[in-house]
């Protein structure tokens, strides 16, 4: 049975109870809008940990454009199916008022890595996402939490957000879930034509060519994509589009 908290302090009651006394805590942390991707997260997370709990929350302050906040897809109904057959027992639903109830007048800020790459292309970005990640992890307090590798700056950044102010949860990266075509599953994806859906596809294995950036942004130009950024980092090669006024991310091993 999916059971709903919406609120911090209906987590900390659950979370004093017996049924969770020396129980070791799991913590996928989504936007709704649920896929492959997400349900690897969820799988790995349920093998790895005593208690598993999912939240959907789609955060507003991280959308630098509201224009992009207010097309992103919202699907709840299907999320809680989809959570109810992969095993879940907690999901946590908070309001905006809940989360922010100082009205973001209180926000994390990163000085290096959240100014580069989708950094300068989405201003605030990160500064949204390292907020609302912290409160989620302040709230829900759990041994290990999630993050799927397609957004590795975000994985990096929040894993550095942890270990800079003594956070006691394990940042835990997952491989990235694919299309059978190689796109990158996404949330995004819902917005996609199915035309451009098929031309997106095009995006990873361009991506993953063992020739020079500058040929890279090339080809993808060709292909009828806007090429934000593709950098190197860590080893992996990053990449930013923009297809039909949707924006897609993907990175690959060097």
């Amino acid at each position: 049975m999916l059971k709903i908290l919406s609120t911090p302090a209906e987590w900390r009651h659950i979370n004093r109870t017996n049924e969770m006394k020396n129980k070791i805590i799991g913590f996928v942390p989504t936007m709704g809008a649920l896929h492959k991707g997400h349900l690897s997260l969820v799988e790995r997370c349920l093998k790895e940990n005593d208690i598993t709990i999912v939240s959907i929350f789609v955060n507003p302050t991280q959308f630098n454009d509201s224009m992009d906040f207010s097309s992103y897809p919202k699907t709840l109904k299907e999320d809680k199916s989809l959570l109810k057959k992969a095993g879940i027992s907690w999901l946590f639903l908070p309001a905006y008022e809940t989360l922010y109830a100082d009205d973001y007048s209180y926000k994390i800020i990163e000085t290096k890595l959240s100014k580069k790459l989708c950094g300068v292309h989405r201003p605030g970005h990160f500064d949204g996402v390292l907020t609302v990640v912290m409160k989620l992890l302040n709230i829900i307090k759990p041994t290990r939490a999630y993050f799927g590798e397609k957004d590795y700056q975000q994985y990096l950044l929040i894993k550095k957000m942890t270990k800079a102010f003594f956070i006691d949860t394990e940042i835990i990266p997952c491989n990235t879930v694919r299309e059978s075509n190689g796109l990158a599953c996404s949330s995004r994806n819902n917005i996609l034509s199915p035309k451009d859906k098929a031309r997106a596809s095009e995006f990873y294995h361009i991506l993953s060519k063992k020739i020079s950036k500058k040929e890279i942004q090339t080809q993808l130009e060709k292909s009828g994509f806007t090429v934000d950024y593709i950098e190197n980092l860590n080893n992996r090669q990053l990449g930013a589009v923009v297809l039909n006024n949707v924006r897609l991310i993907d990175n690959v091993t060097l």
